[in-house]
């Protein structure tokens, strides 16, 4: 990400929380249309991405097209337009961002949209044919759309099916784990935490979890926990955060002695 976008996002997601409570699902709903009028549109895309067309001309193109929106939608997206983006790729990414964070601070204090989303990741790691379904290139993107509404309805939070549904409609090119992983670390970042994914051969108890959060929680702040059972750690614990990685396993340190016998 280049410096341009660094600060042009910062600037987004001030004006995000300027709105407050206004900034709601339904603020996010229409941001997510917005973003797919932008994608789908070369054109538009090119003009709201170029740093030599003045913010108030894009303020005014933002309101013609957008005029059926929501106010603070509208509002949003002339703030994030008017910024100087390092490429239009960045401008999407962008309002993607916005919309998930928006469904973040709309939702209920007891919606935990992270462990949702992990809990799905989950389901299409493990299903080669669902994650097949959902990066298909030959199914449409109503279809797979209508796939996570049947997954999901029901089962997952309406915050969280807003959010699959934007992923699975504009791909951007990431697959459906990627995109997932990305989008539940900007759920968390909205609420000021960091994610620690912790890798163990079997379920941890609770209060393991809890002693675990309290340790690395001293270094890297406030924590949420996703826990991934992975059969091939045999032992002890992996843990990643961010680019950190803290391997514990057995399956590490026999790997590490493997290379040690071997030299």
């Amino acid at each position: 990400m280049g410096s341009a976008t660094r600060e042009a996002l910062a600037r987004s997601v001030s004006a995000l929380a300027d709105l407050g409570s206004k900034a709601d699902l339904a603020t996010a709903e229409d941001l997510f249309a917005a973003g797919r009028v932008v994608a789908d549109s070369a054109q538009l895309r090119a003009v709201l991405s170029d740093p030599t067309v003045s913010g108030e001309r894009k303020a005014v193109l933002v309101k013609r097209v957008f005029a059926s929106l929501s106010a603070p939608a509208v509002q949003l997206l002339s703030v994030v337009t008017a910024q100087r983006w390092s490429s239009h790729d960045d401008l999407l990414a962008a309002i993607e961002e916005l919309v998930i964070r928006a469904i973040a601070t709309s939702a209920p204090r007891n919606v935990d949209i992270v462990a949702e989303l992990f809990v799905f990741g989950g389901a299409v790691t493990s299903d080669a044919s669902l994650e097949l379904a959902l990066r298909s290139k030959l199914a449409t993107t109503d279809s797979k759309v209508a796939l996570v509404q049947r997954l999901l309805g029901g089962r997952a939070s309406k915050e969280t099916v807003a959010i699959v549904r934007q992923l699975v409609d504009q791909p951007r090119g990431r697959s459906v784990r990627e995109s997932l992983r990305a989008a539940a670390r900007t759920v968390a970042a909205q609420h000021g935490k960091t994610i620690a994914s912790v890798y163990a051969a079997t379920p941890l108890p609770d209060a393991q979890i809890e002693r675990l959060r309290s340790v690395l929680s001293a270094t890297y702040g406030d924590l949420q926990i996703n826990q991934v059972v992975d059969p091939s750690i045999i032992g002890g614990l992996r843990v990643q955060i961010g680019d950190d990685v803290i391997d514990g396993s057995i399956a590490s340190r026999l790997a590490e002695l493997r290379l040690q016998l071997a030299g």
